[in-house]
């Protein structure tokens, strides 16, 4: 619990008025008892307090100091500690602020949209899941939903040991990720999850970064068009009435739907990275694991550059240089096809991929392989955990595992056949369930694409063709929706899907 040390305060009397007291020293809640500080970094620590003060602070043998801002922001750096504690985080200024129990490890953001918040009693095995979380050094603190215009400094939430209580809304993906990390490294984990469900990548985006970037004023002028003379009282009052009538008329088939607030919502460009994300930047940790894209699927072109864009600004902000950044590929959903066809989902899942080549330190873990067509919310979230863990244990904690999928890498046409060939097969690819490979299309100079026959060549090539098209020009694999596709490498991992060419899509914009 957060122990506040009274101080003495100076009183004027002055004509009959009581001059005001100090300022409070205030620290955000990102900073609390039970909290998780990042082992092995400089820890960045700030609050608020009177302008001109001077403040201190001592985590184990370790200090900081600084001078509080005109504003009466303070901004002070303690020098880096092992893994180990528990200890004491104590902030002096005119007043003392004491927080206990604090561990040093690993931290980790946990964010995105509803995939990423999908809590652990909703996943598979919840009950046994559950029943196992007792890990008093793995610490979880959530960020509630609030989406404004208006640049939060703080947060209500509080930091919690692993236990079956405290997991059972807790991301499912975060908790089981950091729970790996912690059985591997066997230091402390602090999961910060801040996951919003539905949001769209914008939203996560502080305006003026769209602003400068130029690629979005069409975006951003179709939502302050909107929001011009948007009157949610007004929407409000009108369902008031509706649903009355609906009442009144004997509850007669589906009742109306409470209207959302649009201006708070998790679609408005900013409204995340105000309310949510920026009363947590800098407080310092590893890195992000993210779980989002479905929103933004049907401009999945504009999502090549807008993600790149979301991912540097957090970079920028936070200062701490180019963190990890892992993603989790969108998952195979709606109804399955074994046929070529178009699909906005195939190109959010290229314009993912695409991320990884145009930013150092990131990583995509695919799960193209454990969806469910019928539910946007794959219940498998402990493979996607472990796929995201494979990359920070490879990249981030040194240790030798296989952790990228199989990749596109190259293809030579010749007569009637393509020659593919792949890179991070790790120990080979291989096909599920049956001998041939499926997934494949192949088309010629008129862009019609026929499914393609299939053949393993070696260990990282395959040899596609068809009698349908006598001269092949380009391949696709797994393009679609929910495609029917089984090639993998021998270490589970599924082939990242792809295509050979580059004619333009379904939301590729218009000429």
């Amino acid at each position: 619990m957060l122990r506040s040390l009274p101080i003495s305060f100076s009183f004027f009397w002055l004509l009959g008025f009581v001059g005001s007291a100090q300022a409070e020293l205030q620290l955000p809640s990102i900073f609390g008892d039970s909290m998780v500080i990042q082992r092995d970094q400089k820890v960045h620590v700030w609050g608020w307090t009177n302008p001109g003060q001077e403040v201190t602070a001592q985590l184990g043998d370790r200090s900081g100091k600084a001078t509080a801002s005109d504003s009466g922001r303070f901004d002070l750096m303690i020098n880096p500690l092992p893994a180990g504690g528990p200890y004491e985080l104590v902030i002096n200024a005119d007043e003392q602020k004491v927080f206990t129990d604090v561990l040093v490890g690993e931290v980790w953001v946990c964010s995105g949209q509803s995939n990423m918040a999908w809590p652990i009693q909703s996943a598979n095995d919840a009950d046994l899941e559950m029943l196992s979380a007792n890990f008093p050094e793995i610490r979880l603190i959530s960020v509630p939903q609030v989406g404004t215009q208006e640049p939060q400094r703080d947060f209500e939430g509080s930091w919690k040991a692993a236990t079956p209580e405290s997991v059972a809304d807790f991301s499912a993906v975060g908790f089981l990720f950091g729970r790996r990390l912690h059985q591997v490294l066997d230091v402390p984990i602090g999961l910060i999850d801040n996951a919003w469900g539905g949001s769209s990548a914008e939203a996560w985006i502080p305006r003026d970064v769209l602003e400068k970037d130029g690629k979005y004023d069409g975006l951003l002028a179709d939502w302050d068009q909107r929001m011009a003379n948007y009157d949610y009282q007004a929407i409000v009052a009108d369902w008031e009435t509706k649903h009355r009538k609906w009442v009144a008329d004997g509850r007669k088939g589906n009742p109306p739907r409470r209207p959302r607030d649009d201006s708070a919502g998790n679609h408005r460009p900013a409204n995340i990275y105000n309310g949510v994300l920026l009363p947590t930047i800098g407080y310092t940790m590893r890195g992000v694991i993210w779980y989002q894209g479905e929103s933004n699927a049907s401009r999945a072109y504009q999502y090549r550059d807008l993600f790149p864009l979301m991912i540097q600004t957090w970079r920028e902000k936070w200062s701490q240089g180019d963190f990890p950044f892992y993603w989790v590929q969108l998952a195979d959903f709606r109804a399955e096809t074994d046929q070529p066809t178009d699909s906005d989902w195939a190109e959010l899942r290229e314009a993912q991929t695409m991320t990884m080549t145009r930013l150092a330190n990131t990583g995509q873990a695919v799960i193209v392989d454990i969806g469910e067509g019928r539910d946007i919310h794959p219940r498998n979230k402990q493979i996607v955990a472990n796929r995201l863990a494979r990359w920070a244990l490879a990249k981030d904690y040194g240790y030798d595992i296989v952790h990228q999928s199989p990749t596109f890498a190259d293809v030579q046409f010749d007569g009637k056949q393509a020659t593919l060939t792949f890179d991070y097969v790790g120990a080979g690819l291989y096909t599920f369930d049956v001998n041939e490979p499926i997934g494949f299309a192949i088309a010629g100079e008129d862009r019609v694409f026929h499914t393609a026959d299939a053949k393993l060549v070696g260990k990282n090539k395959i040899i596609v063709s068809s009698t349908e098209v006598p001269e092949p020009v380009a391949v696709r694999y797994a393009w679609a929706d929910n495609p029917v596709s089984n090639v993998q490498s021998r270490d589970g991992l599924p082939l990242t899907p792809f295509r050979t060419d580059q004619w333009p899509g379904v939301t590729a914009p218009a000429e």
